[in-house]
């Protein structure tokens, strides 16, 4: 009989306390690759969101949070869009340009899309991926009214790349811009139609992938969304371009002062309180490592020692009839090999699956595949598996087998 056929029947024999040391690394490893594969993302999407958002000043209703805004589920509360021209008039030195925007969610085709509702030529001189696809690359520079030193890079064919942006700020109010992967999962083209509560709005252009919640989005002109959802004058945001960093550390007391219902927050707000909840979701992933190695260690010493009792007589037979102490060492070592293997393999994939499930749900954000973390929960698995059969193999490898005979 061979080392690998044994290790078989021994690893059966026991199956319920198997079973019980192999899903306690499972399901450590599964929450350790699904906490991390959900914070790598999260990180990456707000790095995109900020590199590609241009606004770098926030104005929020009191109720919302930064997590609200992110997910584009602003429905705690609201503001009026009279606050758009209050501060236009307001006479504060740095605010470049306001983008207003109403934002929720609808369900089309049975799938959950948002739609926000913009003002366009608002909208595109805050979004640098705008301006800097070719779809809007607006073919003059646009130069800031307070910083004019800062301007988008001219086009190749002007004449043509301004007749687009001109057609893009005069969206019509059954006219909407679609997200890429919206698009995608919509089936949609530039040209197509598509109707949203009782309304049907034609699709006149299709945005550039952004890596960021825009994609998901469905931009329809402001009032026209305001009108679908009952709520004239209303809006859930308002972003700003700060010019200067000088004039921008003045502007948030400055609105704050202004809006005194509103939240005023800045890009660096922003980081900060993100970074807290990934540094939490880095904390709650180092309190399942030290679970799965103090429980799961614990589970397959356990396991191992319990196989060792009852297996006194088929050890002492082997070691009778020729197998020596570093067979006995192999043949539990191998036990442990497999269930590190097994439990650190199923733990990936299952932990991959959900941060890939749950990801669009808890974020808003789409998480992909970490290959590198196979090593990671594989190398984890096996290691703690190895260590806690480490006493258990070696007693194993010491039974006399004369003993071993008379006890049982």
């Amino acid at each position: 009989m061979t080392l690998i056929s044994l290790v078989k029947k021994e690893l059966f024999e026991r199956k319920q306390q198997l079973f019980t040391s192999f899903c306690t690394i499972l399901l450590g490893i599964t929450a350790i690759v699904a906490i991390n594969s959900i914070t790598h993302s999260s990180e990456k999407a707000v790095k995109n969101e900020l590199e590609r958002l241009g606004a770098n000043v926030l104005i929020l209703p009191k109720e919302a949070s930064v997590q609200d805004y992110y997910s584009a589920d602003i429905g705690t509360g609201e503001l009026p869009e009279g606050y758009v021209k209050k501060l236009s008039a307001s006479g504060i030195h740095g605010m470049d340009n306001l983008s207003p925007k109403l934002s929720g969610k609808v369900m089309i085709q049975s799938k959950s899309f948002i739609l926000t509702g913009i003002l366009p030529k608002k909208e595109i001189n805050n979004k640098a991926i705008w301006q800097q696809s070719n779809m809007l690359n607006f073919g003059s520079a646009l130069s800031s009214a307070t910083c004019p030193d800062s301007t988008i890079p001219i086009g190749k064919s002007d004449e043509e790349l301004l007749s687009q942006k001109r057609f893009i700020e005069s969206l019509k109010k059954n006219q909407i811009f679609v997200g890429y992967e919206a698009a995608a999962a919509l089936d949609l083209k530039k040209g197509s139609q598509l109707p949203i509560k009782d309304t049907t709005f034609d699709v006149v252009a299709i945005l550039p992938p952004t890596g960021t919640v825009d994609d998901s989005r469905i931009f329809a002109h402001l009032h026209t969304v305001q009108q679908l959802w009952n709520k004239p004058g209303k809006i859930n945001v308002i972003e700003v371009i700060g010019c200067c960093q000088k004039i921008l550390d003045g502007l948030v007391p400055k609105i704050n002062a202004l809006l005194p219902d509103a939240k005023v927050m800045t890009v660096t707000h922003v980081v900060e309180t993100q970074l807290k909840t990934n540094k939490m979701m880095t904390h709650i992933s180092w309190v399942f490592f030290t679970m799965i190695v103090l429980v799961g260690g614990a589970s397959i010493a356990n396991f191992m020692y319990g196989n060792v009792n009852e297996r006194k007589k088929e050890i002492g037979t082997l070691m009778a009839i020729g197998a020596n102490s570093r067979f006995i060492l192999k043949l539990f070592f191998a036990k442990a090999l497999f269930l590190g293997l097994a439990g650190g393999l199923g733990g990936f994939l299952i932990g991959t699956l959900m941060a890939m499930a749950l990801g669009p749900h808890l974020a808003n954000i789409s998480v992909y595949p970490m290959p590198g973390l196979l090593g990671v929960a594989m190398a984890i698995s096996v290691s703690i598996s190895l260590i806690a059969s480490l006493l258990p193999a070696r007693r194993a490898a010491k039974i006399d087998p004369s003993i071993a005979f008379r006890e049982v």
